[in-house]
């Protein structure tokens, strides 16, 4: 059900993919699951769309970043990220559902094994970034023009990104293993974010007032 090398062939494939395609193009690419296929197919078309989100969020972030944009664009690119980063969350989430569901049909987890701090949703989260990471840096290492010493510097950098996403990669393997082993359990952590709710951010239910 949970296999750490398909993540990350997936998560390579489409970042690789997604930057090739025109924006208007650029969501055709996204799996998307259907009742008749297993329940790895539909869980790794999940993993897609969460990282799609990560792959949208990253690319508006620097939108943000752009010189000289106005205030209304800037206003628009941080209206955008609350959104997609809401999206992003819960698509976290909805990975560690599918997986809860999954280990429930099994009698799983133990409710008496040790309880892992972080959930598999969170860490595929992370290595969804990595992945983004991972390409950028790949792509600046390998950048002609740059000046002295930034390809050395981004291949270094690239180096400790790829150990790192090894490292966690081999965790969530891990979790897992034990996980269906009932030595170790997860929960669902939920962000519960606030930003997004016009009933607890202040900034937005005063406007009302």
């Amino acid at each position: 059900m949970l296999s750490a090398s398909a993540l990350l062939q997936l998560h390579d494939k489409l970042t690789a993919e997604w930057h090739t395609l025109p924006p208007a193009m650029d969501c055709g690419s996204v799996p998307v699951e259907n009742e008749h296929q297993d329940a790895e197919t539909i869980f790794l078309a999940q993993v897609a769309q969460q990282h799609r989100a990560n792959f949208d969020l990253w690319h508006t972030e620097d939108e943000a970043r752009t010189p000289g944009a106005t205030d209304a664009a800037l206003a628009d690119v941080k209206r955008r990220i609350d959104v997609t980063n809401q999206l992003r969350n819960d698509r976290a989430e909805n990975l560690d559902c599918l997986l809860l569901t999954w280990l429930a049909q099994r009698s799983l987890p133990n409710p008496a094994a040790a309880l892992h701090s972080e959930s598999p949703g969170l860490m595929i989260d992370r290595l969804s970034i990595q992945a983004l990471k991972i390409y950028h840096t790949r792509e600046e290492a390998e950048r002609t023009g740059a000046p002295s010493g930034h390809a050395e510097r981004n291949k270094d950098r690239l180096a400790t990104l790829e150990e790192q996403r090894a490292d966690l990669a081999a965790c969530l393997d891990a979790l897992w293993r034990e996980s269906l082993a009932g030595a170790k359990r997860f929960k669902i952590y939920r962000q519960l974010k606030m930003y997004n709710d016009p009933s607890l951010n202040p900034s937005i239910y005063r406007k009302g007032m």
